[in-house]
């Protein structure tokens, strides 16, 4: 049984994980967790025995200096809780670390006994994967679950993977298993630009989440980080024919596949959204709604053309690009 000492009794806690490593493609997962911690001021509260779960030939420990003494990081996953005030009050437990080289079920039900403890209602887990969509549009993220009934009521995909999977996948379905209600939310990653990070995905699972758990998220700088992002890789783009004819292509194949949606519930869910932060007031954090982050539909992103990205590996010919599959 876990123990848990000086961690207050929490409002409708939820859960929201995201690990570093195959499950994070342009750390766009665990970029979007560690947001959270540093907006909400997360105060961490247990940390999993590194021995326990890691390869240090894999994950290797770091070491560094503080006021001229050595010391050690070791890799492993925290948890840390933030209280978020306002009209909703919410509690959120975050779970952030890297993926684990062994051990995956006992490292599941650890982190299942943290939830039970704290009473969670219900676990959000974060990844993101490489896949064929362009940069210049609208980040897609799919919302998936094996529980039937959570996918009717909260408008999922029910989850029809097959294939490899990573900690994402195996903690869903440990969850599932032991009656805890989980969702992963999966943001696509171009595939040309998969070096990190991407403030464009990070943004637009946090938009994701926000609409799943109905808690408006103080952003900061993080939609100017994305159209700064954006544009970046747009003058890399330029810079090679092949490139900018390949992402055309995307373009094209994108918006033909949008169409439908693009007339009638995608525009209806980013003009609530709109509403909910003109009309929500200032948010947690002090931010006003309407001023504290762009839609993740408004089309405007970014561009860092100061963060030394090298350019874009040129993608791979082929007549009928497929994309990855969300895991479970």
């Amino acid at each position: 049984m876990i123990e848990l000492e000086g961690v207050p009794e929490l409002v409708d806690p939820v859960m929201i994980a995201a690990f570093e490593g195959w499950n994070d493609a342009g750390d766009a997962a665990s970029s979007a967790v560690a947001h959270l911690d540093t907006v909400w001021k997360g105060e961490v509260f247990a940390a999993l025995d590194a021995e326990d779960y890691y390869d240090f030939q894999v994950n290797r420990p770091t070491v560094w200096l503080d006021g001229g003494v050595r010391k050690i990081t070791w890799p492993t996953t925290r948890l840390s809780v933030v209280r978020v005030g306002g009209d909703k009050p919410r509690d959120l437990v975050l779970v952030r670390g890297i993926e684990p080289s062994m051990r995956w079920r006992s490292f599941c039900n650890e982190i299942l006994g943290f939830a039970h403890e704290l009473g969670v209602e219900m676990v959000v887990v974060l990844g993101a994967l490489l896949g064929d969509t362009p940069h210049t549009r609208p980040v897609p993220v799919s919302g998936v679950t094996s529980d039937p009934d959570l996918a009717r009521t909260m408008d999922l995909e029910e989850t029809r993977y097959e294939g490899p999977t990573g900690i994402v996948g195996i903690l869903q379905e440990a969850c599932t298993h032991a009656g805890v209600p989980a969702v992963s939310l999966w943001a696509a990653v171009p595939h040309y630009v998969s070096q990190p990070p991407n403030p464009k995905a990070t943004l637009a699972l946090l938009n994701r989440l926000e609409d799943l758990i109905d808690l408006r998220i103080p952003l900061g700088e993080l939609a100017e980080d994305a159209r700064a992002w954006q544009l970046g890789v747009d003058q890399l783009a330029a810079e090679d024919s092949e490139v900018a004819e390949y992402v055309q292509t995307l373009e094209e194949a994108r918006d033909t596949a949008d169409l439908p949606e693009a007339s009638g519930e995608a525009i209806a869910r980013e003009f609530e959204r709109y509403l909910r932060r003109r009309d929500g007031g200032p948010g947690p954090g002090g931010q006003g709604a309407a001023g504290s982050h762009a839609t993740e539909g408004d089309g405007s992103y970014l561009r860092d053309t100061s963060s030394g990205r090298t350019r874009p590996p040129k993608p791979p010919k082929t007549d009928d690009p497929g994309e990855e599959s969300p895991e479970e």
